[in-house]
């Protein structure tokens, strides 16, 4: 039996900065009647909002709902009828400044320009810097054929190590590499959670898309936390289904 149920987003729970679909909200709703959920991810704010926060049947127990934005770095929970802030670490402009820097710098060496970009492949999200391959608003099956194995961003993350060594440097999404503080990645959410909401990490579980070494979920594996790696919105669905009839039993 566990009390929370911890979710990586795009991969996991929808497709990359696509809505939950209906299905989706519907397990989610059903999974916070039998335990608290938290869902972590690279996204802002405004992406949580569109994708999750928005597509939750009515009466699914928001107050047992912990949202976290940018790696951890910020949380959301709600109250009185609407989504407050809890916390925000963010970057200063100095450090703003010398990661953008890292990053043109390592695009020019490594040379992963694409044909085709949509949107900015920069942006500041406040308490983490994100690079997306192909701009912020790439249609998913660009995205899905630009680096399927994560070989060219291993290439990016590992120039990226080089020059920001003082930094967490993961992959995340379909196209995406995430820089936070040190230190600051899916371990560190769950344990600023842990210590927010008084629940052990030996009673909660995380459940992600990449699971693997260089995967931004991998950190909670590498905690110790109990983790299950799906290959997609539909096996989570059945996850999500396993753990229901397992927590009412």
């Amino acid at each position: 039996m566990k009390d929370l149920v911890a979710f990586d987003l795009d991969g996991t729970l929808a497709e990359s900065k696509q809505p939950l679909g209906e299905p989706m909200g519907a397990a989610l709703a059903k999974l916070l009647g039998v335990a608290d959920v938290a869902i972590i991810s690279g996204g802002d704010w405004p992406q949580f909002e569109k994708q999750i926060a928005s597509r939750l049947p009515q009466d699914a127990a928001l107050d047992r709902l912990w949202l976290m934005p940018t790696t951890g770095t910020k949380l959301y929970r709600h109250d009185a009828g609407r989504w407050v802030t809890i916390y925000a670490e963010l970057f200063d402009d100095a450090q703003k400044a010398s990661i953008l820097k890292a990053f043109d710098e390592a695009l020019d060496a490594t040379g992963f320009t694409p044909e085709q970009t949509w949107g900015a492949r920069i942006e500041d999200r406040g308490s983490q810097i994100t690079f997306s391959a192909l701009g912020q608003e790439a249609p998913i099956s660009a995205k899905e054929k630009w680096d399927p194995d994560f070989a060219k961003r291993r290439i990016i993350q590992a120039d990226l190590q080089q020059r920001l060594p003082g930094l967490s440097i993961n992959m995340g999404g379909a196209t995406s590499i995430d820089i936070t503080r040190a230190g600051v990645d899916k371990a560190y959410g769950l344990q600023k959670l842990s210590a927010i909401s008084n629940i052990a990490l030996s009673k909660m579980m995380f459940i992600g898309d990449a699971i693997f070494p260089g995967g931004n979920d991998y950190p909670a594996f590498q905690l110790g936390v109990d983790t299950v790696q799906v290959r997609d919105p539909h096996e989570t669905l059945s996850v999500i289904a396993a753990i229901v009839a397992c927590q009412k039993a």
